[in-house]
């Protein structure tokens, strides 16, 4: 149990937050929301012992092991599976402890700590360590590469793997969606919401929050209120309390007005296809949240279109790809007004590499990409923040897209992304990623484009400025082509999904309930070939031939895993029989004991041996699995 009494938290000279009085339970799941800059990861540096409270008390139980998510990843040539290891600080503390006793040859000393290792599951814990690798989108190929060759999203996966697997009672997580494309995204959220330890979760995607919290602590203003319940409990609450504000009160009702006339009007139009229909459902659930959102900082809207060229943009068996590499073989596709398409596929399947070649970023490796005439695109991507000049401020940025508005107008519709006073002329420098991707939408929304191109338009975004964006998408007349990890800016955004695999890109039929049962369920072939299959008698015919094929290799394989299983049970049964003989003072003279003692070491050496040649075998045989 946590307890923090009538404490302050400050960041410098500025008060965060004062007088929060909460008792944290063992075993609770709990979400920490609000506004960026409200807090919210300054109370996890706070219980993590990163910092003290500016006044109040926090009590920590005595047996708390706290894991959290490292910041920096250092360019290390260790291979990733062992730096996720080294999560597991009582792991190789046990591994230096025997390697010692080993070059000791302190046989009682051994024998304890082969125990506790046993006890801490530590034959297993390169098997786990492989499948968080796994879950979090890592290549089997890939776990023995040395950290230093991934980029800093990957490196950040591994800084979350190696934060899972830690021994804690308490885990920290800040944002820890905003490095995962969806396939991880929903794999993660399947392992937090089994962890037995209490979490507490920063995050601003609402449906994560939804599938894994059970209590949600809101900075509001300067204080701190917890609710019961998961994320759409607490959106609930919050629109009742706000409901008794009379001020809030009439700008629900006209919010809501405003949101049942959208609804209604697609109603009309929607079609029976289950990611229209699924769509129709998030906006009905938006229209009831809404009130809950009435005192958000952001209220823009996306200005009609100029013009509406139809096509907007045409690809004709283009091959797309990096360095001459194909990703995506020859793809024919067209983009008309109005559409509204969501990207799905696993990370690297080439999703990225398709907006950037429709936003003419690059150009495809062969066929022809065509644009309509009167063609503006908004493309958002997240290299986009970087290309912002530090030493101007959001004024000069958007005087310099538009240079003939006026400067009243351009401060007013800087307000609307939360750039008011004195922020809209501050240096755009020291901003945060997500002041940095409002600017970025703003910039965007300025030039009243026809056809957006969102690549993970959520990342550092906070749930007010996402549900402010995914409003503005709803009114938006255009055609938006989206990629997002977020479900909820999926589900509300997206009439129709596309299947991005295996170097194609075709429509998904089914909504995001049916591609989280396509990732759990279809193996690599089976989704190469699901278009082709006319019927279900198809694909359990072909279902049982691939599983044949696999059995087939997996039989010899296994075979061998069983006999060296036996062959380490008799080594492990004679060398404990040594070690007892050992530690009850073997008597015989000092050449029967070194010779007791060489054939331990010869033990230990055959045990290394084998347990390596398993450790193989059960890569090949979960490689199999896996395909």
């Amino acid at each position: 149990m946590i307890n923090l009494r009538k404490l302050t938290l400050a960041r410098g000279s500025r008060i965060l937050a004062a007088g929060i009085d909460l008792t944290l339970h063992a075993g609770q799941r709990i979400g920490v929301v609000g506004a960026n800059g409200c807090g919210k990861s300054t109370l996890l540096d706070l219980l993590a012992g990163e910092m003290q409270p500016e006044a109040g008390d926090l009590e920590l139980p005595p047996d708390i092991r706290i894991a959290r998510v490292l910041q920096e990843t250092p360019g290390v040539p260790q291979p990733a599976l062992e730096y996720v290891l080294d999560g597991d600080a009582e792991l190789r503390e046990v591994e230096r402890d025997i390697v010692r006793a080993q070059e000791q040859h302190r046989a009682e000393e051994l024998a304890l700590l082969h125990d506790r290792l046993q006890h801490i599951d530590g034959y297993s814990a390169r098997s786990r360590a492989a499948a968080l690798l796994h879950g979090l989108g890592f290549e089997a190929d890939s776990h023995f590469a040395p950290v230093a060759s991934f980029s800093g999203g990957w490196r950040m996966r591994l800084n979350l793997a190696r934060a899972l697997i830690a021994r804690s009672n308490l885990l920290l997580l800040d944002e820890p969606t905003n490095h995962l494309d969806l396939d991880a995204v929903l794999w993660l959220e399947r392992w937090l919401a089994a962890y037995r330890g209490m979490l507490l979760l920063v995050s601003h995607d609402r449906d994560f929050l939804d599938g894994i919290v059970e209590r949600v602590l809101h900075f509001d203003g300067q204080s701190v209120v917890s609710y019961t319940g998961n994320y759409s409990a607490f959106e609930n609450a919050r629109a009742e309390a706000l409901a008794n504000q009379q001020s809030m009160y009439v700008r629900q009702q006209r919010e809501i007005a405003h949101l049942q006339s959208f609804v209604d009007r697609f109603r009309a139009k929607a079609t029976k296809a289950k990611q229209a229909q699924s769509r129709l459902k998030a906006l009905d659930r938006m229209e009831r949240i809404a009130p809950a959102h009435v005192d958000s900082a952001f209220t823009f809207r996306f200005e009609s279109p100029l013009a509406a060229p139809s096509p907007l943009i045409a690809l004709d068996e283009a091959v797309m790809g990096y360095a001459d590499v194909p990703v995506l073989g020859a793809t024919t596709l067209s983009l008309l007004p109005g559409s509204r398409i969501g990207l799905l596929g696993r990370n690297g399947a080439g999703k990225s590499t398709l907006i950037k070649v429709l936003a003419g970023e690059a150009k495809p490796l062969a066929g022809e990409r065509r644009e309509g005439r009167g063609l503006v695109i908004g493309y958002f991507a997240q290299h986009q923040l970087e290309q912002l000049r530090p030493d101007e401020s959001p004024l000069q940025h958007l005087t310099r897209a538009q240079p003939h508005s006026r400067e009243q107008d351009v401060r007013d519709f800087l307000g609307r992304f939360g750039f008011g006073g004195e922020q809209a002329l501050a240096p755009v420098g020291p901003f945060s990623g997500g002041e940095r991707a409002r600017l970025a939408l703003a910039l965007i929304v300025a030039t009243r484009p026809n056809l957006l191109l969102l690549d993970e338009p959520t990342n550092h975004l906070d749930i007010e400025m996402r549900h402010a964006l995914t409003l503005a998408l709803q009114e938006y007349e255009g055609a938006v082509v989206i990629v997002s990890h977020d479900r909820h800016m999926l589900r509300t955004t997206a009439d129709d999904l596309w299947l991005v695999a295996d170097g194609r890109v075709q429509p998904f039929d089914g909504d995001l309930d049916d591609y989280r049962l396509w990732l759990t369920t279809a193996s690599k072939e089976s989704q190469q070939d699901a278009a082709a299959r006319a019927t279900r008698k198809d694909e359990r015919r072909d279902r049982a031939r691939r599983q044949d094929a696999v059995a087939a290799q997996r039989r010899p394989l296994e075979k061998e895993s069983r006999r060296l299983e036996t062959e380490l049970e008799q080594l492990s049964a004679e060398r404990e029989s040594i070690d007892q003989a050992l530690i009850a003072g073997a008597t015989g003279g000092s050449d029967l004991i070194a010779s007791m003692h060489k054939r331990r070491a010869a033990i230990e050496a055959a045990i290394e041996s084998l347990e390596l040649r398993w450790y193989e075998l059960q890569e090949a045989i979960a490689v199999l699995l896996k395909d």
